[in-house]
């Protein structure tokens, strides 16, 4: 059954790619002014951090779920796992942008300058790296599998691209955990 039409997922994924990193960096870079957002509670902002890393936690596991379900032949539990972690993944993201605009920006290392120069700057940097990087492959391959059926997905590039796609959402939800360890946990 086709969801998305097969001729339109190359424009779809470069729209829907383009928009969600405009509203990333819009709000990383201060753009998008509180009065924006609704106010919440100062406890509301400080345990997001902290459901944030469980949510990345349980993304990690239904990616690695969906990876081992796919490998095994089971197509529908691969899709209930990867379309999990792409709604975990947007709880995440709509979570962290609601704190970095409700809050002014993002938090302050509390850290050593050595560590924060030497350690926390170069895993936060790939980790953003990746998460930008997986952005259209993520959307690519969740378009590919609306628009044609799982026989025919054997045809296009769903398998490479979610390979890919899968592989650095891991690595970057595993760096966001360490970034997290750095400010909440270490420091």
């Amino acid at each position: 059954m086709e969801y998305v039409p097969r001729e339109r997922v190359r424009s779809l994924t470069a729209v829907l790619s383009v928009a969600s990193l405009a509203v990333v960096f819009a709000a990383a870079g201060g753009r998008i002014p509180q009065s924006t957002v609704p106010g919440a509670p100062e406890w509301f902002l400080e345990i997001i951090p902290h459901v944030n890393v469980a949510i990345s936690a349980t993304a990690i596991a239904t990616i690695a779920l969906g990876w081992r379900a796919i490998r095994r032949g089971r197509i529908d539990r691969h899709r209930i796992a990867m379309l999990a972690s792409f709604g975990l993944f947007a709880a995440f993201l709509t979570l962290y942008l609601y704190r970095l605009v409700a809050t002014g920006g993002p938090q302050p290392f509390p850290g050593p300058d050595a560590v924060y120069q030497f350690v926390y700057l170069p895993i936060l940097a790939i980790h953003i790296l990746l998460a930008v990087v997986c952005i259209p492959l993520v959307y690519h391959a969740l378009l590919l599998a609306g628009a044609y059926s799982p026989a025919e997905l054997a045809q296009t590039n769903h398998a490479r691209i979610g390979r890919a796609a899968a592989t650095l959402w891991l690595i970057s939800f595993s760096l966001g955990i360490v970034v997290y360890a750095l400010l909440h946990v270490g420091y």
